[in-house]
């Protein structure tokens, strides 16, 4: 299966204290909402989005907004170094 790329990176938090994680295609992004204990309107969304383009039907960069402002609400984006 061909990973649906984005740039730039959405890089995130993760449960290691001072590592960070950068989220730079579909199926990452997805992966990183599933680990995520806070699910508010715009994981939803984000979720719904990834699975739209994975079925082909939304651009990957829609895809990483959605990731962004999903990360925001739930307290888990940190921004580029």
């Amino acid at each position: 299966m061909a990973l649906h790329w984005f740039n730039p990176p959405v890089y995130v938090r993760t449960d290691r204290p001072g590592i960070r994680f950068g989220v730079s295609h579909v199926e990452g992004a997805s992966e990183q909402l599933l680990k995520w204990t806070k699910r508010g309107p715009k994981w939803k969304q984000a979720v719904e989005t990834c699975m739209a383009a994975m079925e082909g039907n939304v651009p990957t960069q829609k895809v990483r907004k959605a990731f962004e402002a999903a990360a925001k609400e739930e307290s888990m984006f940190l921004p580029p170094a």
